[in-house]
């Protein structure tokens, strides 16, 4: 067996998982989750790594490639870094298989990628520089509200009259909003307004990278947001694409995952490096 790790140090979360990777499969040993909320998140890695080796009942030595990925490369005991489109495609395949794109959505932006049936990134396209189809952008929104970011999707999911919103810049929505709580729109409209806003976003990168049908995975710290997740829908329906959009329960962890299985790829790779004979 072969033991790594990955830590996906990200904007708005630190996540860090172990696995057992053997020749029958992976198999999840632990798996931990913080959230940034101005706090050190390199010390957050260091804090979830020890929390998932202290579930997985392991010690440092245990574990035989510790990989990052996000904005991990500091991390000072990683073994090796992996970008974070990598990760997210390798991710997003153990989760669910089928899968032929992957949508990250995060704290700062959004990202389709298309992917092979081995996790092998083919092409990509990213949001600008501009935050308003992020997941920060979201909370400022249900913050000024009012709203705890658990109710942003079932909330939207009960909108009957959703409003429009700009999908140009995130200061320009957020001005949006402050006109439509004054004239009394409701929580609802406005939230689901913002997702049908973002999903239009979204949806035009997945045709950017050329994707018309199969499983898009959506993975990053909004894949359970069922809110923009039935937005999305709604949009890629009304372009008459056949997309499938899934999310999983552990999409948070995909880059995680990602980093920790090519981290036993790696692995196995310098272990044979190491068994070749030296040139005389």
């Amino acid at each position: 067996m072969t033991i790594t790790a990955g830590v996906d140090v990200g904007t708005g979360a630190v996540k860090a998982v172990l696995f057992d990777v053997r020749d029958d499969g992976p198999e999840w040993l632990a798996r931990q989750v913080l959230r940034v909320r101005q706090r050190d998140p390199l010390q957050l890695a260091e804090e979830a790594y020890e929390d998932c080796l202290a579930e997985a009942g392991l010690a440092r030595d245990d574990v035989a490639y510790v990989a990052t990925t996000g904005e991990g490369e500091t991390v000072p005991f990683h073994t090796g870094h992996f970008y974070s489109m990598t990760t997210h495609a390798r991710g997003a395949i153990h989760l669910e298989p089928e899968s032929r794109a992957v949508l990250d959505v995060g704290a700062l932006h959004g990202r389709a990628i298309s992917t092979d049936p081995r996790g092998k990134v083919l092409t990509y396209k990213m949001t600008s520089q501009c935050a308003s189809g992020s997941g920060q952008f979201l909370e400022n929104i249900a913050r000024y509200l009012g709203i705890a970011q658990d109710e942003i999707g079932p909330l939207s999911c009960e909108a009957d009259d959703p409003e429009k919103v700009s999908g140009i810049c995130a200061v320009l929505a957020e001005t949006d909003v402050i006109n439509m709580v004054s004239r009394g729109i409701s929580a609802q409209n406005i939230l689901k307004g913002i997702h049908l806003s973002m999903a239009g976003r979204l949806a035009r990168l997945i045709k950017a990278i050329k994707v018309s049908d199969g499983v898009v995975m959506v993975t990053g710290g909004l894949a359970h947001d069922e809110g923009l997740l039935a937005a999305l829908r709604e949009e890629l329906d009304q372009k008459g694409t056949s997309l499938d959009v899934r999310s999983d329960p552990q999409s948070i962890y995909a880059g995680a995952i990602g980093a920790a299985l090519w981290a036993a790829f790696r692995h196995e790779k310098l272990k044979q490096l190491d068994a070749l004979p030296m040139a005389s």
